[in-house]
């Protein structure tokens, strides 16, 4: 068995250079061990004889090494086979979303891709290909957690020693929280922020982003004025007689609540329903206001 250890759960570059060697070697998917720093300890424990624990991009190189070194491959013949070996844009593409996924086998799922595209390339444009499907809708699920990053996202205002800054608690079920960054710098390019999460935090000091380590949800500010008069502005366009329930829950799944101020009228919101409805078709049909129509002066006169 062959331990691959990542510099983290998005470590694209680490991956990505391991995994063309260990192709390149002929190293079949299922003999790799992957692991990142959000592993347990379990991956890090064991090691049978003859396996390399190798770290980040750096330890890729290393372990590229000592396969080299099992499979009695010289440097010059391993770099003509790399000079060699392409794969379309579109599967690098995939893989930048699909490895942002929670899925624990994720990349031996990519790395089997990859080998396959050395080996029959043609394979590739079979879209139902059982395991391009499955990074296909890895892919997706990253994609669709993006967006909703940037729709639930809620900035509270904060005082620092350099002014005020906007601070954000956050919980993406996905690791996208560097790919879903680069939106709220160019929305707030003026304005410096942090967004806090469990594994990650980012920061834009209005020039620069950066990430930062992890934080704890007690960490975050709590609600401000502004909340409230966003609570009363929410309150204030609820219409009871357009609720559809499954469609709101559809389109604001329930795991995003605890970061929405707003979700806590939901369900308060949505008991009195249909007492207002029914309070609004009592009431009767109401005299539209007369509004004065607006007289606009004759073209060419002037005041």
């Amino acid at each position: 068995m062959i331990r691959v250890r990542l510099d983290g759960p998005v470590d694209f570059d680490g991956f990505r250079l391991a995994a063309r060697r260990l192709v390149l070697d002929g190293v079949a998917p299922e003999t790799v061990e992957w692991t990142t720093g959000e592993d347990g300890g379990d991956l890090w424990s064991t090691a049978e004889d003859g396996d390399a624990d190798t770290a980040g991009a750096a330890g890729a190189a290393s372990a590229a090494e000592s396969i080299d070194d099992r499979s009695r491959r010289t440097t010059s013949e391993a770099r003509a086979a790399s000079a060699a070996f392409t794969v379309p844009a579109s599967f690098l593409s995939l893989c930048h979303s699909a490895l942002l996924h929670r899925e624990p086998r994720r990349f031996e799922l990519l790395h089997r891709l990859l080998s396959r595209l050395r080996t029959d390339p043609a394979r590739w444009h079979d879209r139902f290909d059982e395991d391009r499907r499955h990074a296909e809708r890895l892919a997706r699920e990253v994609r669709h957690e993006i967006h909703k990053t940037h729709a639930f996202v809620r900035f509270v205002p904060v005082e620092d020693t350099d002014g005020e800054r906007l601070v954000a608690w956050f919980e993406p079920e996905h690791h996208v929280l560097e790919a879903a960054s680069p939106f709220f710098a160019r929305r707030f390019a003026n304005l410096r922020w942090t967004i806090l999460s469990p594994r990650v935090s980012m920061h834009w000091d209005g020039v620069r982003l950066c990430a930062g380590p992890g934080a704890r949800r007690e960490t975050a500010p709590p609600p401000d004025a502004g909340a409230a008069l966003w609570l009363t502005y929410y309150r204030s366009i609820f219409n009871p007689a357009r609720l559809k329930l499954a469609m709101m829950t559809r389109e604001m799944p329930r795991r995003y609540w605890a970061n929405l101020p707003e979700a806590a009228l939901i369900e308060p919101l949505v008991a009195q329903a249909d007492g207002r409805v029914r309070d609004m078709l009592d009431a009767g049909p109401t005299t539209p206001r007369r509004i004065r129509p607006i007289v606009l002066p004759p073209r060419g006169s002037t005041t």
